[in-house]
């Protein structure tokens, strides 16, 4: 696992590229997604999730992703759960200070955001502290809704 988030973050633009046309296939779908009903398509939809960036990206399904905006690094594989930068305790080596053999995933987000047209300027967008009470959803259905303008 640690080696393909480490290949997905050396290959962000490639992937944010697929994301960004993947978000728009997720917005058309919306009438089809209403239609279904969403909860009827949250635990289907939130286990492929779950699966696919999983393994891509090490997910730990927070239910808010912003994997665009960090580089293709996935900020809830900090130890500290940081979102918004790293902390103090970034090694000389560039490895974390909590998990010594695990490079850290802030230094890992400025590699990928440096690869992304726009990416180092979305570093540094504050993101909101997570909602725990999202854990577990799908990243995809919420932005489905929101670029539909309905509420989530």
């Amino acid at each position: 696992m640690y080696a393909l988030r480490q290949w997905s973050v050396r290959h962000s633009r490639g992937l944010n590229a697929f994301y960004r046309a993947f978000e728009n296939t997720l917005a058309a779908c919306h009438p089809l997604f209403r239609r279904i009903g969403y909860q009827r398509l949250e635990r289907p939809v939130a286990a492929l999730e779950r699966n696919v960036k999983g393994l891509l990206f090490d997910c730990r399904m927070c239910g808010q992703c912003v994997l665009s905006s960090t580089g293709m690094s996935c900020p809830m594989n900090c130890p500290k759960n940081l979102r918004n930068g790293p902390c103090g305790g970034v090694r000389a080596n560039g490895h974390c200070e909590v998990k010594p053999e695990m490079k850290c995933v802030w230094a890992q987000a400025v590699a990928g955001a440096a690869r992304i047209p726009g990416g180092t300027e979305a570093l540094t967008k504050v993101q909101p502290p997570v909602d725990r009470r999202l854990q577990g959803r799908s990243s995809w259905l919420r932005v489905a809704r929101e670029r539909a303008g309905e509420p989530t």
